[in-house]
């Protein structure tokens, strides 16, 4: 396995597991309606059938940070440790979902629900926006520099440096947040779809959540192709190579559209999946009692991220530009690990399967019963 191979196939790794994550935060998506209601039953009707999933959101979203700091640790060290407060805040708003979960219903809590059913809220919106920002930097850049020979610098052996905000400008960045409003109201329509699915034995419920399914995913549409929009207008940077191994980036107008035209792959992909999500949302808000828009949405939703970063990342493409010095953008060339590493985790990842169905098997098996109210009224174990 060459390290070029190696590059390529860790970076579709990265990709399944961001794509994998971005249908997951339904999880946030459900939580960010917790406080649309004021009938005690359906907040724990939502906090239980999102609490049923939670972990595994929060393990996709540790996993996809710890391979991209195994296979590429250069955007690790200058992201996660560069901009820093993005991705605190990202990280702040998790650790209130997981405390969220434990404490609500525990004996003792002084707190009362309302407590943490605001904390899974401010969970549910920031965790969702943030992480959407966070990828937008893939095709709108970020304030870094990098420089390799501060390694000999005893005094500061720090690669990257970053602006003095240190991702808060990446925050408010009107076109990161466009996807991250984006991301936010997908999650919120994937979350209607998964409780239509999950919960049985009340139809008012149901009803509210195909009304909720229309709202939000009318948002999402116009965000979404807001923010293609953009993307396909964007100026991106290609880069060459010397005889050195030097890379030389030069910016391309429509860089992403051109990638698109190039990597037909992904452009099929992308219209597969945009084609499948609307079918999910349309036939569960139209039909007369449809549950599974959950999987066409989700598989679409898939194919779409899967696009996206394959674009960002492939065909020569730097898929972190560098708004401070052009020469610095990170590529999957310029920010791997080494031949060895890779090839070692390589062999590791074949056990990825096997995890993902095991996944699918506890899924299966803990939705297998369609959760009641009844059923909340008459457990000790709930959330």
């Amino acid at each position: 396995m060459t390290l070029i191979y190696l590059q390529n196939y860790w970076w579709l790794l990265i990709s399944v597991l961001g794509a994998l994550l971005v249908f997951l935060l339904f999880v946030q998506g459900g939580q960010s309606m917790l406080l649309e209601t004021n009938n005690p039953l359906r907040r724990d009707l939502i906090v239980n059938s999102m609490g049923r999933k939670w972990e595994l959101t929060f393990t996709s979203l540790v996993t996809f940070g710890g391979a991209f700091f195994a296979s590429f640790p250069l955007f690790y060290s200058t992201s996660f440790g560069g901009a820093y407060w993005l991705w605190i805040l990202i990280l702040f708003s998790f650790v209130l979902q997981a405390v969220s979960y434990e404490y609500r219903r525990k004996k003792g809590n002084v707190y009362g629900t309302g407590t943490f059913d605001a904390f899974l809220f401010i969970n549910g919106c920031v965790g969702c926006i943030l992480l959407g920002v966070a990828v937008a930097m893939f095709f709108f850049g970020a304030e870094f520099q990098v420089n390799r020979g501060n390694l000999l610098d005893g005094s500061a052996p720090v690669i990257s440096t970053w602006a003095p905000t240190h991702g808060f400008e990446a925050i408010f960045c009107w076109k990161n947040l466009v996807l991250g409003v984006a991301v936010l109201f997908l999650a919120r329509t994937m979350a209607c779809l998964y409780m239509m699915n999950n919960i049985a034995d009340d139809p008012d419920f149901f009803a509210v959540l195909r009304k909720r399914t229309l709202v939000n995913g009318g948002i999402f549409v116009v965000f979404f192709l807001g923010f293609l929009a953009l993307v396909l207008t964007a100026t991106g940077l290609r880069y060459t190579t010397d005889a050195l191994g030097n890379e030389t980036f030069t910016a391309v107008p429509y860089c992403y559209a051109l990638n698109y035209i190039d990597l037909w792959w992904a452009l099929a992909a992308l219209v597969i999946g945009v084609v499948t999500v609307l079918y999910g949302v349309g036939r569960s808000v139209f039909a007369a009692h449809w549950t599974r828009g959950i999987w066409w949405a989700g598989i679409g939703t898939v194919l779409v991220v899967l696009s996206l970063f394959w674009v960002a990342g492939y065909n020569d493409t730097a898929y972190y530009p560098s708004l401070l010095d052009p020469q610095s953008s990170l590529t999957i060339r310029n920010s791997s690990s080494s031949q060895f590493t890779l090839t070692a985790m390589s062999y590791v990842s074949i056990i990825i399967p096997f995890v993902l169905g095991y996944i699918a098997y506890v899924w299966r098996a803990m939705d297998r019963k369609k959760l009641t109210p009844g059923e909340l009224e008459h457990t000790d174990h709930k959330y």
